[in-house]
């Protein structure tokens, strides 16, 4: 077994799976902090973005050949995921108690997309040096070669739907309830 083996078993059978259970684990946190009342609608809409902003590049890095086009969408996703997580936590920060456990799945939720990119880049290094001027960078969006098995495609695209998109459209759904019912006027007179 290879060092490039090694590194490809450990992206998809730990980091990967780490960081949809950290998800997870955010949201259950976000639904004992009950955030429908505290931050809301605002901080579940940065939820969703973060979501989108690692779920493309991990899409294409399953499905596509990694080029030049791929890793400048991962690390594009990891900067504007960063961007946004930092902006999350300051708004969650303002709005309400973030307790130790859910800072410390950010954590988790943060780097995981940097070690992904950072292992991809490791493992298609010829790439990287496309986007640093040595060589001439391809562009172009073609499926894989050897694709990944399939029982494991499904798995992940499986797991990111039950881990992320359900809960996240649970909790987008609950906030936006929330929302709309504090913004109706009560008919109860006002002490």
């Amino acid at each position: 077994m290879t060092v490039a083996d090694l590194l490809l078993l450990f992206l998809m059978y730990v980091v990967v799976p780490l960081w949809l259970a950290a998800g997870l684990g955010d949201y259950f946190c976000h639904r004992i902090a009950r955030i429908e009342r505290t931050s809301g609608f605002k901080e579940s809409l940065l939820h969703l973005l973060q979501f989108g902003l690692v779920g493309v590049p991990l899409l294409a890095m399953l499905f596509l050949q990694v080029n030049a086009a791929v890793l400048l969408l991962m690390i594009i996703g990891v900067v504007l995921h960063q961007a946004t997580a930092m902006w999350d936590v300051r708004y969650a920060n303002a709005a309400r108690r973030v307790p130790p456990l859910e800072q410390h799945l950010h954590g988790v939720l943060e780097a995981s997309p940097a070690i992904a990119t950072a292992i991809v880049a490791m493992l298609h290094w010829s790439e990287v040096r496309t986007l640093l001027g040595k060589g001439t960078p391809s562009f172009d969006l073609i499926a894989k070669h050897q694709p990944l098995p399939s029982w494991y495609l499904v798995a992940v695209i499986g797991a990111a739907i039950v881990m992320g998109a359900i809960p996240l459209g649970e909790e987008l759904l609950r906030t936006w309830r929330a929302r709309s019912v504090a913004s109706v006027p009560s008919n109860r007179p006002q002490p």
